[in-house]
């Protein structure tokens, strides 16, 4: 034998055997099962009038179950509109103040007044800004 291998079945035998002896089980609880329906049916034939003379089954344990909770109506809500956005040209100073705004096609008068302004000063830059339309 090798080494470190204990003598006796192995782990494949083992569970093997164990696998038979299950499925014997389960012919056997057939078979009783089957047996209970013949002799139900042989009552049955011959009057069934004898209730107390009944073969008993093995009758399984259900387990209870809890009763099921409402569940609460959800809420309802609303989707907000969607907002439309316009896009601007916005002239800011050094401070982030608004010097004046353009719309969008005006591109050429907003630089104009960048020009302008930063020749008074240097701290001033042009910037697209999405705002949201008035209704």
């Amino acid at each position: 034998m090798a080494r470190g291998r204990k003598a006796g079945p192995t782990r494949m035998d083992l569970r093997r055997q164990a696998e038979a002896a299950e499925s014997k089980d389960k012919e056997k609880e057939e078979v009783e099962d089957e047996e209970a329906e013949e002799e139900e049916e042989a009552d049955a034939d011959e009057g069934g009038d004898d209730d107390d003379e009944k073969p008993k089954k093995k009758a399984k344990p259900k387990k209870a179950k809890a009763p099921a909770k409402p569940k609460a109506p959800s809420k309802r809500t609303r989707t907000p509109k969607e907002v439309r956005m316009k896009a601007v040209w916005v002239v800011f100073d050094n401070a982030g103040k608004r010097v004046d705004t353009f719309p969008f096609p005006q591109k050429a008068d907003a630089e104009e007044l960048l020009a302008k302004k930063l020749e008074e000063k240097k701290t001033f830059y042009l910037q697209l800004v999405k705002e949201q339309m008035e209704a």
